[in-house]
């Protein structure tokens, strides 16, 4: 109760802070700040509440921590703008590279870095073939994003990334429906798929040991 009190305090703090990044970008994206440090702090205290039952190791902890960070933010900018701005996408490989780098020095190795850069390669690879074959249906800021998460998909095993692809297709096909159902006109250019790539990379990332290979040992 503890630490989960501490870090939803913490996600609260970053969350609203990631919404003023947002607001003041060069390229604005205003999102909703309440929502964006509400969003934040519940999932930091989520990351909290596995540490302390011991669903991740310490060394995996930095990850789901910045992963939460970046994906409530960029979630909602993708809902309510059709757009994934450069302003945190950029700055999510050096965050996500570090975090994963900590990782790896502190848990199992090079292995988990390597596989982790591969992975990421493999990953936006894959969403630049797609988005230079329908752009319509994948935009370029999913393209920038996937590097980013497809790094930490892949330091968890190579299954996450097909995982993590099929959760991402149903949750925008689910949002297509709910938003042919509601007839939003915003998304009458395509439906986002940040939303649903966020969502699937919080999951591996807060749940890494469901059979995959991060290499859980303390």
């Amino acid at each position: 109760m503890y630490w989960g009190l501490i870090f939803a305090v913490a996600g609260l703090v970053i969350g609203w802070a990631a919404s003023r990044v947002l607001s003041r970008a060069r390229r604005p994206a205003a999102v909703p700040a309440r929502w964006c440090a509400v969003g934040t702090a519940s999932l930091w205290a989520v990351v909290a509440w596995r540490w302390s039952v011991s669903g991740m190791p310490g060394w995996w902890l930095p990850v789901p921590l910045v992963v939460t960070a970046l994906a409530i933010p960029l979630a909602l900018a993708d809902l309510v703008h059709r757009r994934l701005p450069d302003v945190l996408t950029a700055p999510a490989y050096p965050l996500v590279g570090g975090a994963l780098g900590v990782a790896a020095m502190a848990g199992p190795g090079g292995a988990l870095a390597v596989r982790a850069v591969l992975a990421a390669v493999v990953f936006a690879g894959v969403h630049a073939l797609v988005h230079a074959v329908a752009p319509a249906a994948l935009g370029a800021g999913d393209v920038k994003l996937s590097g980013s998460v497809g790094g930490v998909l892949g330091a968890t095993g190579w299954q996450a990334l097909v995982i993590a692809a099929c959760t991402a297709a149903v949750v925008t096909v689910v949002l297509a429906g709910a938003a042919a159902l509601l007839r939003v006109r915003r998304w009458r250019g395509g439906v986002p798929h940040g939303p649903g790539l966020l969502a699937a990379t919080c999951l591996v990332a807060l749940f890494p040991g469901s059979g995959l290979e991060v290499g859980m040992g303390n």
